[in-house]
């Protein structure tokens, strides 16, 4: 499958995104493909370097003619979003994607297929490889841990690049040129509890939510998909408020960054309510499903009975940390009044995991404006605070505020309007990209994001449309050609 997608055209992007795919690289464990890029660029005989987080700098000469133009730095990050269907078995961290094309379309069986970052990767080390495309000097720039995290983009120093404009390939639609994002935070709730004996009069059942779509907790926040976490805490909300509902486990959602498809829930009633709790369930499971009937329609709730287990969460605990997760907010939180149809702030309730006595809750906040970000982060302390978790901040990361005047956007859209005949569309976006906290260590040097058009990331329905590609790769080279001088 891999050898099929390698054969496609432009065959410099994807025989590289073949290659590329063969090495696993899930977020926080990158060592393998960090060696992969390291051995690609030693291989070219061009001057390879690995930063003190493992950021890896390839600088290539320009070719001659446009030596007097400005350095470029080509920059995408290393890392993918690693997320399988329930019924997919497969394991990122020994296994290369599995491809296949489809169409105009190439996807991945039942995995994330990686082109979020993956194809920016590729294109950058075809770039590299290139022996007859006119450019400026380039300095390709392929950070770590973008999708958990961003110390790549934190890690970097500020010497190590002499770049005057940077290109980053991390877009996801083709007619689309960035010029700002949101930045980030997570937010991290916890607690312990202690586990009382369950009642001998108690009835057990499992209670799943799957088939959502997911999707990026950035980029499809505002398209109403389903939360699994937040359908699961209507679920037991309803059960505790209606027939005291006892919770022994949830584990629902998995990537901060990623939108929850799939929790499920271990819950015990007493049998006096047994038949009542199942008929109200029922029922709420068919508002729900008919509810999202139309934008999610492989959506399935199911409960059923299962074995009698040992504990229980205690009650005290259980009930105000069910009020918090039905209160705490998910989604869009305010829309930008400067920039329209643009999500200004939102959350993602992307993860809880209850069981064996502790709480785990984490959230990833958006906002491409720190105090409103800084706003709804509060509010969440505030709704877990009360439910009597330790609320804690991590992972900070700023917005990138748009420059209308760089003088690069306007190489980019007169080039666009020139091979394409119509106009981009010039954008932020909701996505966290690595140009604001690369902004904050080159604060002079001029940012754009743009790429090919890929549906459906950080969910196994990702894919990446080929045409596209084809587009992408035509209007990158007339860039780099056009590039001003310094």
């Amino acid at each position: 499958m891999s050898k099929e997608v390698s054969q496609l055209n432009p065959k410099e992007i994807w025989s590289n995104f073949a290659d590329l795919n063969a090495v696993p690289r899930p977020s926080k464990k990158e060592e393998r493909v960090i060696t992969f890029i390291k051995d690609f660029g030693a291989g070219l005989d061009l001057e390879t370097i690995e930063d003190e987080v493992g950021n890896v700098i390839i600088k290539k000469p320009a070719t001659p003619g446009m030596e007097d133009k400005k350095t470029v730095v080509l920059q995408s990050h290393l890392d993918m979003v690693h997320q399988k269907n329930a019924d997919t078995d497969f394991d990122f961290l020994t296994q290369g994607i599995q491809m296949y094309v489809d169409g105009d379309w190439v996807k991945a069986k039942g995995t994330t297929l990686g082109a979020d970052n993956g194809l920016g990767v590729a294109t950058i080390m075809a770039v590299l490889q290139n022996t007859d495309m006119p450019h400026p000097a380039i300095e390709a720039l392929f950070t770590i841990d973008e999708e958990t995290g961003m110390t790549g983009a934190m890690g970097l120093q500020p010497e190590l690049l002499k770049g005057d404009i940077l290109l980053n390939l991390d877009t996801e639609e083709d007619d689309e040129i960035g010029v700002g994002c949101a930045g980030g935070i997570d937010v991290t709730a916890t607690r312990s509890y202690i586990q009382e004996p369950t009642p001998q009069t108690a009835v057990a059942y499992h209670l799943s939510v799957k088939g959502l779509q997911g999707g990026h907790s950035g980029m499809d926040i505002h398209k109403g998909f389903g939360n699994a976490n937040k359908l699961m805490s209507r679920l037991l909300y309803d059960g505790f408020d209606h027939f005291g509902l006892r919770v022994v486990r949830i584990d629902g959602g998995s990537l901060r960054n990623a939108i929850p498809r799939v929790s499920m829930a271990v819950v015990v009633v007493d049998a006096v309510h047994k038949d009542a709790f199942e008929s109200a369930t029922e029922h709420l499971i068919s508002a729900i499903e008919k509810e999202f009937d139309t934008i999610e329609p492989e959506l399935k709730i199911v409960l059923n009975p299962t074995d009698l287990p040992e504990a229980v969460m205690e009650l005290g605990v259980q009930q105000p940390l069910l009020k918090a997760l039905r209160a705490a907010h998910n989604g869009v939180y305010r829309m930008s009044p400067d920039i329209e149809d643009l999500v200004e702030t939102s959350n993602n309730v992307a993860r809880v995991l209850i069981e064996n006595g502790q709480i785990h809750i984490g959230c990833l906040t958006r906002s491409s404006v720190d105090s409103s970000k800084m706003d709804l982060a509060q509010t969440l302390k505030a709704t877990f605070e009360l439910a009597g978790c330790a609320v804690e901040f991590s992972g900070d990361y700023p917005g990138w505020t748009p420059n209308m005047k760089a003088s690069i956007l306007k190489v980019l859209k007169d080039l666009y309007v020139q091979l394409n005949g119509s106009e981009p569309h010039v954008a932020a976006c909701h996505a966290g990209l690595e140009c604001g906290i690369l902004g904050t260590h080159y604060p002079n040097m001029e940012m754009i994001s743009f790429g090919p058009n890929i549906k459906g990331a950080h969910s196994p329905d990702e894919r990446t449309q080929i045409s596209s590609v084809q587009k992408f790769w035509v209007f990158l080279k007339a860039i780099l050609a056009a590039i001003p001088k310094k």
